[in-house]
C-alpha cells in the first residue's frame, strides 16, 4: 500500500485520522489491523448477512429463470389458460389482468435488470480503461448494488475519491465525469423504460420494487410491481365505478 499524500491531512474533518491509519497501514498493516479490528467487527457481521441474502436471493433467481425457460415452449398456451381462467373470475376483465401482468415483468425486466446491467457494464469499462485493480469485481459489485436499488453510488464514490490521488489531474477529472455519468444513467433510462406502455404511475412501480426486494429478495423484483400494478388497476376500476363494462353487463 503506496503512502497517502500530505493533502489528505487536509480533507474536512476525517483527514488527520485518515491519513494516520493509513499511513500506519502502509507501514505495519498487522498493527492497524489491530487498532480498527473492533471496528470492522459490527459491520463484518452486517456485512456477512447482506451476503448471504444476496446469494439465496441469486440462487432463487437462477432457479426461476431455468424453470422460466421450462414453460417457455408453452407460453402462448399458459397465456390462454391464463386468460380463460381469469375471464371466468373477472368477466372481460380478465385478458386485460394478463395482459397488464405480461407488461409488467417486462418492463420491470428492462427497467431493472436491464439497466442495471448496462450499468454495470458501462462503469467495467471505465474501470478497466482507468487502470483500476479487480476491475471485474467492482462490475459486478456494481450490477448487484444496481439491482437491489441500492445504487452503485456507495461504490463508485470512494473510487472516484481515490482516483484523485493516484492519477494525474486530467486522468482524475475525465474518471470523475465518466463515473458520474455512470451513476446517474440509471436515474435517466429507467424512468422512461419501465414506464413504457403501462398506465401504472412509476411511483407505484418503483415501491412495488424496492418493497417487493425488502420483502421477498432479488425474486420480489417482479412480484412486488406486479401485486402493486393489478392492485392499483383495480383500485382504478373500482373508483371510476367501471365504466368500461359493455351494456348488457350492466342491465344484468
Amino acid at each position: 500500500m503506496p503512502l497517502p499524500a500530505e493533502s489528505v491531512k487536509l480533507w474536512p474533518l476525517i483527514g488527520e485520522q485518515l491519513h494516520r491509519i493509513w499511513t500506519l497501514s502502509a507501514t505495519n498493516l498487522k498493527a492497524a489491523l489491530t487498532e480498527i479490528a473492533p471496528y470492522l467487527k459490527p459491520l463484518g457481521g452486517q456485512l456477512l448477512e447482506m451476503a448471504q441474502s444476496a446469494f439465496v436471493g441469486l440462487v432463487e433467481l437462477l432457479v426461476s429463470i431455468i424453470v422460466t425457460g421450462f414453460l417457455l415452449t408453452r407460453g402462448p398456451q399458459l397465456v390462454e389458460a391464463s386468460s380463460a381462467f381469469l375471464g371466468r373470475v373477472l368477466s372481460h376483465r380478465g385478458k386485460e389482468t394478463v395482459q397488464l401482468v405480461g407488461a409488467t415483468i417486462r418492463n420491470v425486466s428492462r427497467g431493472v435488470v436491464g439497466i442495471a446491467l448496462l450499468q454495470s457494464v458501462l462503469a467495467g469499462a471505465g474501470f478497466l480503461a482507468a487502470g483500476i485493480p479487480s476491475a471485474s469485481v467492482l462490475a459486478f459489485l456494481t450490477l448487484l448494488l444496481s439491482i437491489a436499488q441500492i445504487g452503485p453510488a456507495i461504490l463508485l464514490i470512494p473510487i472516484t475519491i481515490w482516483s484523485w490521488t493516484v492519477m494525474d489531474t486530467m486522468q482524475a477529472l475525465v474518471f470523475t465525469a465518466y463515473m458520474v455519468c455512470v451513476g446517474v444513467i440509471d436515474n435517466i433510462l429507467r424512468p422512461l423504460v419501465m414506464a413504457r406502455g403501462l398506465t401504472t404511475p412509476m411511483p407505484i412501480i418503483m415501491i412495488g420494487v424496492i418493497g417487493g426486494i425488502i420483502a421477498y429478495g432479488i425474486v420480489g423484483i417482479f412480484f412486488g410491481p406486479i401485486v402493486l400494478s393489478i392492485a392499483w388497476a383495480v383500485l382504478v376500476i373500482w373508483v371510476q365505478g367501471d365504466r368500461t363494462r359493455p351494456p348488457d353487463a350492466l342491465v344484468a
